[in-house]
């Protein structure tokens, strides 16, 4: 096969038993995607052919309607008589299915990462009105074989919540089917956390939680027993690891965690008690850091890693200038954490704490505008640079929040001026 459409095949990459996924080239958007072939023997299937035509179909109508920074694109869907195929973004760095053997396991603080990024973007797809339903090792996709950036993928299974009043049965992966599904119940995004609990299990400990020989007793398992705890297979599992993926997998619903914000929550304290090396900041504490700040409230979950990914992260000495007056400047900062002073020929102005930021006048100064006032430490603190260069590159949407959050706290600048000088 060498053309599939309009985009011409350079690989294949995998084969199931309905689909085969081939590496291609798209001549005209001159990149590589990732095409996902239904077999033609699918359509002759006439007890599943309408199955297979609505999970196409689902993907189909997703083209364009995700866009997130840890979900794979789909990029275009042609669902004809007799052939089918969707185009997603190409991610080169393979599955977490090697991840998920005794002798191949992730690191905890790697680990804790990847789920973390797939709960924020599992959050996304839900407030976007989808629920996955097959969440599994082989549907997380890595960006590099060593790294941690990850892309959720196939969303051909998902339920549609505000179109959907009836919920294709015969469908998921029975190891990581929730209790619900298992009972062909009504289904919310607990389904999704339940599975994702069980992902975490095994990368955790190199098994499933519940094994058996056949899908019947698997089913079974899930329904009616309890999961033994990770660290009883690998005695070394953090407890606070443990109890989340135990609470992540209740057999009742109403147990688990009642939405994604409270499992990365916990992901995020996890990470922080465990993480060794304070200086090394990962990038789900640095998301769920500006996630609780004021500035950033009304940013939304993609623009918040925008800014994770554009932001530069400093940890400052106590009684350091992080700025000086008079300096030329061309970035602003944002406090993380610590205290530090405002200086304006050497007289005390005011203090900035966490959520604050400073410096932002230099991005209305024409060229480099010069800084009007110093800023020093109190305390050893963190701050996180953004400069000007990067804003301007930055999405619309990001810029305009940031541009909002300025306004506001110049308003605020300006109220406590006013107050102080109505008390003179």
């Amino acid at each position: 096969m060498e053309r599939i459409g309009k985009y011409e095949i350079i690989r294949q990459l995998g084969e199931g038993s309905t689909s085969s996924v081939y590496l291609g080239f798209d001549p005209f958007a001159q990149r590589e995607v990732a095409i996902k072939h239904l077999h033609r023997d699918s359509f002759r299937q006439s007890e599943k052919a309408g199955l297979y035509h609505q999970l196409m179909l689902n993907e189909a109508a997703l083209a364009g309607r995700l866009e997130h920074p840890h979900i794979a694109r789909i990029h275009d869907a042609v669902i004809e008589d007799g052939d089918a195929y969707v185009v997603m973004e190409y991610v080169a760095g393979g599955t977490l299915e090697p991840y998920t053997q005794p002798d191949n396991l992730l690191a905890f603080e790697r680990l804790v990462e990847i789920i973390f990024k797939c709960t924020r973007a599992l959050d996304y797809a839900f407030h976007q009105g989808v629920i996955h339903r097959d969440i599994k090792p082989a549907n997380i996709l890595l960006t590099s074989p060593k790294g941690q950036d990850i892309k959720i993928s196939d969303f051909g299974a998902a339920l549609f919540t505000a179109t959907e009043t009836t919920q294709l049965c015969g469908i998921g992966s029975p190891a990581y089917m929730s209790p619900e599904q298992v009972r062909e119940q009504p289904l919310d995004q607990r389904t999704d956390i339940y599975s994702l609990g069980v992902v975490m299990y095994q990368l955790l400990t190199g098994h499933l939680p519940f094994e058996a020989d056949s899908n019947v007793n698997m089913l079974y398992q899930i329904a009616h027993h309890e999961p033994p705890p990770p660290s009883s297979l690998r005695p070394e599992i953090p407890p606070e690891l443990d109890a989340i993926v135990l609470k992540a997998m209740r057999k009742n619903a109403r147990e688990r965690y009642a939405n994604w914000a409270e499992f990365s929550h916990d992901l995020a304290q996890a990470y922080r008690h465990h993480n060794l090396d304070q200086s090394v900041q990962p990038e789900s504490a640095k998301f769920e850091r500006l996630r609780s700040f004021r500035f950033f409230r009304e940013f939304s979950d993609v623009e918040i890693w925008e800014v994770v990914r554009f932001g530069e992260w400093r940890q400052v000495p106590a009684n350091t200038f992080v700025m000086r007056e008079g300096d030329t400047g061309d970035h602003f900062c944002v406090v993380i954490e610590g205290e530090l002073q405002i200086l304006k020929n050497e007289h005390l102005l005011g203090s900035l704490k966490s959520g604050d930021c400073f410096g932002e006048m230099a991005l209305f100064s024409t060229g480099r505008g010069a800084r009007t006032a110093s800023v020093r430490t109190l305390t050893e603190s963190r701050v996180m640079i953004v400069r000007t260069t990067s804003l301007l590159r930055a999405s619309s949407l990001c810029q305009k929040h940031f541009y909002k959050g300025f306004l506001e706290v110049l308003v605020a600048r300006l109220d406590v001026a006013n107050t102080r000088i109505s008390n003179l």
